[in-house]
């Protein structure tokens, strides 16, 4: 892959990256609710998920998915069954946002594991993630040389910006937070759980045949 691919590459998965989604707006959510420091485990769920995506790619899982009605059908209700999960938590949040302290640290005690976890599972979960991926990352790969290196650089690409952005989502989160009332708050966690609802809906009718 020359320099010229790379930049390529990298222009249009930041596109990709930065358009809302759910990852975003667990990135968002995560600012909000624990501050910038304590969201870093939910980048760094989103960063794990990106090098699984493009390595099961480089093994073909995307290929499969593409052709195996069954398996592209359990990875697509796993993954709407979660982001639903995840949306009537935050529609049935009582108590909105903790204020992130002054040390940057939330008054209640969410592990980073969780906040994690989360962040993985919502991204590894997502059969378009593969989809595009898989119809996407041939394009900047030479035949003529080894393919290895090439989907390593990639990789390294994908979530670093992948990383960039979901600071600058959870930036955004822990800045507004700080301005906002209580009562905002609330407002903005409900719809960030009524948008997750409606992208596992979106997910739920997504079909193969479309892609």
């Amino acid at each position: 892959m020359n320099t010229t691919a790379l930049l390529l590459f990298s222009v249009v998965a930041f596109v990709a990256i930065a358009t809302p989604g759910p990852t975003v707006l667990l990135a968002l959510t995560n600012g909000s609710r624990y501050g910038l420091r304590r969201s870093v485990p939910g980048m760094l769920g989103a960063v794990v998920s990106d090098l699984v995506l493009v390595g099961a790619v480089a093994l073909g899982l995307g290929a499969l998915l593409a052709a195996s009605e069954f398996w592209f059908g359990v990875l697509k209700w796993v993954g709407a069954a979660y982001l639903a999960w995840l949306g009537l938590r935050m529609l049935r949040s009582q108590g909105g946002f903790e204020v992130p302290g002054d040390d940057g640290s939330p008054h209640g005690l969410v592990s980073g594991r969780s906040i994690f976890a989360k962040s993985f599972l919502v991204a590894a979960t997502n059969p378009k993630g593969y989809l595009f991926c898989s119809a996407l990352l041939p394009q900047f790969i030479d035949p003529a040389t080894a393919q290895a290196p090439q989907y390593i650089s990639i990789a390294i690409v994908f979530a670093g910006l992948d990383f960039l952005v979901m600071f600058g989502y959870a930036l955004t989160g822990a800045k507004a937070v700080r301005l906002l009332k209580a009562s905002a708050t609330r407002w903005l966690d409900r719809a960030c759980g009524g948008a997750l609802l409606a992208l596992a809906g979106s997910l739920a009718f997504y079909r193969r045949a479309n892609t």
